[in-house]
């Protein structure tokens, strides 16, 4: 298909946390799949309404329906993230809305692309959400069924469990995770001559000492998952003074 408006909407993963422009705007796969979709298709207009940091219920209160008055053919939803990583998230009640919400956005007559979480076995923290991450994936995978959306099946991208396709705080990619979602998505809506997100395929990274590991991950605590906690205990989010990046739709600068 021919998409002309698309919208992108989520959380940081859709913002682009962790792949930067050179002054360090936030890039990310969403901006990367516009650039592509534009290249191919002349009047193409995007926007991206993701904003670090909110849960499923924000997304769908304040995104979805400045999204839908947007018009768009193609819309891209990342949600739930940041709830299954807090203790106690109700599966059933996060898949019950995301549901309601692709319901709505593929009644409009959108395309829908939705993301299934990564598979988080070798986080040595992060993986005590395995189970509710994969529980929510299957979820994710029904509501696609039932609507006619597309998924883009994370959780079976091998390459996303390497450690080089994240960034120094493990919970947003680098760029060049970015840059293979963003593959995976073409991939996915069937645009042709995209490139393989599987390529180049990557030498094994040298195994750690127990030692070296045991430090890297209390480097690791200190620095980011201790102020992750903080901030939730204090009922801050990271994107409490953050506004979406590309409010509106508009067409991309592409070089040359």
């Amino acid at each position: 298909m021919a998409w002309k408006r698309y919208v992108a909407i989520g959380d940081s993963f859709s913002e682009g946390i962790g792949d930067e422009y050179p002054d360090g705007r936030p890039r990310g796969w969403a901006d990367r799949v516009a650039e592509a979709l534009a290249e191919r298709e002349d009047g193409l207009t995007y926007a991206n309404l993701a904003v670090r940091g909110k849960l499923l219920g924000q997304i769908i209160e304040t995104q979805v329906p400045a999204a839908l008055e947007l018009g768009p053919d193609l819309v891209t939803v990342s949600g739930g993230g940041n709830d299954l990583l807090r203790p106690g998230t109700d599966v059933d009640e996060l898949a019950v809305s995301m549901d309601a919400a692709v319901a709505r956005l593929r009644a409009s007559g959108a395309d829908v692309v939705l993301f299934t979480g990564v598979d988080p076995a070798d986080s040595a923290v992060i993986r005590l959400t395995r189970d509710r991450v994969a529980r929510y994936n299957e979820r994710l995978r029904e509501i696609a069924a039932r609507h006619g959306a597309h998924v883009v099946d994370q959780w079976n991208m091998d390459i996303l469990r390497d450690w080089r396709m994240w960034a120094i705080d493990r919970l947003h990619m680098s760029s060049e995770g970015h840059r293979r979602v963003a593959l995976a998505v073409l991939e996915t809506l069937g645009v042709p001559d995209a490139g393989d997100w599987r390529e180049p395929a990557l030498a094994p990274l040298p195994p750690l000492s127990r030692g070296a590991q045991l430090l890297f991950d209390l480097r690791w605590a200190r620095g980011h998952l201790l102020p992750w906690i903080g901030r939730r205990l204090r009922g801050h989010s990271s994107g409490d003074e953050v506004t979406a990046k590309r409010p509106t739709l508009q067409p991309l600068d592409l070089p040359g």
